[in-house]
């Protein structure tokens, strides 16, 4: 059995949803104490016993009696059930971190899942369904996965009651590796404002700072005006789209942050990675480690990895005995290596 300090590195719910994935498409079974330990709420959230759930139904296993605020979990899994399923994290919490635990296990198995998720799509904790739409699947495709998600209802902090839906058709029984070590050329730019319930001069606000720090085009920009119903909810997605990859930055209304401060900090990150020559935001870094070490290999250039990106490796090298190497490259860009055992 393998044992994990979830205190260790980054100490947050990736370390247990990454030890989920992986403990589901190996077999290993696993123990994890100290679950979020240095955070201010420290234990599980119910997001994570939503996750917990997911990984129990589609991994058939064992993991004992859930609680929000456990410190500790054993999971021993069984054999894989790919088909129909549903999960509610009946919170804000992020429906999309919750496909991340489950969604290695369906690319591999032996045959299709529809999932529908209900819970947060648009949570500042977590990166938004646009994020997992246009970024990370149309990656994975490349990678040989034949899986779509599509929108059914966003969902905002703190209300939640978002809906998402996500078709996975396995067809091969091994994904296959990537190289991104370049971007390619900038081809498209869009800002994006999706808001409900709020002053749609929120809206207004936030674009025209986009246009002051990022200098984008009035035909780039667009304001999304939401059912009241789904609100109150605002948040701002910065997209970009290159040859080989797109990045999509986002920034969340809050009570108490003016639009343009929201504006002004999701158009700054947005900056920095157009000004760097990494192929991969730090996000995505995180996201991609998990497919590439079960494709059993691949690369790619970076911004400075994140403490959560290095935590995730130590994690995935644990369960699959593959080697992760960070390194700078002179031009300022980390390359990322992932390498069979």
């Amino acid at each position: 059995m393998i044992i994990i300090d979830g205190s260790e590195g980054e100490g947050g719910g990736q370390v247990l949803r990454t030890a989920l994935a992986l403990s589901i498409v190996t077999g290993q079974p696993f123990r994890i104490e100290k679950i979020r330990a240095g955070r201010q709420r420290p234990g599980l959230m119910r997001q994570h016993v939503t996750a917990i759930e997911a990984a129990c139904a589609i991994g058939g296993a064992e993991c004992g009696e859930l609680a929000v605020g456990a410190a500790e979990l054993h999971f021993t899994p069984g054999k894989i059930a790919p088909g129909e399923h549903e999960f509610a994290v009946g919170t804000a919490g992020s429906a999309t971190l919750v496909l991340q635990t489950v969604l290695p296990a369906l690319l591999l198995a032996d045959r299709p899942s529809r999932l529908v998720l209900s819970g947060g799509t648009h949570n500042p904790s977590a990166p938004p369904f646009e994020f997992l739409e246009r970024v990370f699947l149309p990656l994975l495709r490349r990678m040989g996965a034949d899986v779509e998600a599509r929108l059914e209802r966003p969902g905002f902090y703190p209300a939640g009651g978002g809906c998402m839906a996500v078709e996975v058709r396995p067809g091969a029984a091994q994904l296959d590796g990537l190289e991104l070590l370049d971007r390619g050329l900038l081809r498209r730019t869009e800002a994006r404002v999706l808001i409900a319930a709020l002053p749609g001069e929120i809206a207004a606000r936030e674009l025209a700072t986009v246009s002051e720090v990022l200098g984008w085009p009035e035909e780039a920009r667009r304001i999304d005006q939401l059912p009241e119903r789904v609100g109150p909810g605002n948040v701002l997605l910065l997209e970009a789209a290159f040859d080989q990859v797109t990045e999509v930055v986002a920034g969340f209304g809050r009570i108490g942050v003016s639009a343009e401060r929201v504006a002004e900090q999701a158009a700054k990150r947005m900056r920095g990675f157009l000004e760097s020559k990494a192929a991969v935001g730090p996000y995505l870094a995180d996201q991609l480690l998990l497919p590439l070490a079960l494709a059993g290999g691949g690369s790619f250039t970076t911004v400075k990895p994140s403490l959560h990106c290095r935590t995730a490796a130590a994690v995935i090298e644990r369960f699959l005995g593959v080697g992760i190497a960070f390194s700078e490259r002179d031009d300022g860009c980390h390359l990322v290596a992932v390498r069979s055992g």
